[in-house]
């Protein structure tokens, strides 16, 4: 009996809770019919805001100024004598790298190096014996007491 009646005060305080919510439920569809309403700026309007700011500029009398500010005259640069390929290779010779010449000068240096020697010497410094230490494991009582 008193399961019966927890149950039924439960759903009764529920949906007094639950019921002013339920009907307080906003219309999403007015929502955005007054935000839609508020910002009624439209991409045209932007793109013709845009277009008559654009208008007032002239943008190739800009580019023809900054190209003037900063140009190299390549007249004045061929009346001097510079030779821009002669100096692409010059520059390309100089960072050159002869990729032959050092694995040769390395491997030259490497013959007079036993690797061999020195890899016994390096597993002989460090060299652990599994077996031993599993021996050794095993006989040690891990139990904590």
């Amino acid at each position: 009996m008193k399961r019966i009646a927890l149950s039924i005060l439960t759903a009764v305080i529920s949906s007094t809770a639950f019921a002013p919510v339920v009907f307080a439920a906003p219309d999403f569809d007015q929502l955005r019919r007054e935000n839609l309403d508020k910002d009624t700026t439209t991409i045209d309007e932007i793109r013709r805001d845009n277009l008559e700011k654009s208008s007032k500029v002239d943008f190739d009398q800009l580019r023809r100024e900054n190209l003037d500010k900063d140009a190299v005259s390549y007249e004045y640069l061929e009346v001097k004598g510079v030779d821009f390929d002669e100096l692409r290779r010059e520059n390309l010779d100089k960072d050159a790298v002869n990729f032959d010449d050092l694995r040769e000068d390395n491997l030259e240096k490497s013959g007079k190096v036993d690797f061999d020697q020195l890899r016994r010497e390096n597993l002989d410094k460090d060299a652990v014996n599994f077996d031993e230490l599993r021996r050794e494991n095993l006989d040690k009582d891990f139990v904590a007491g």
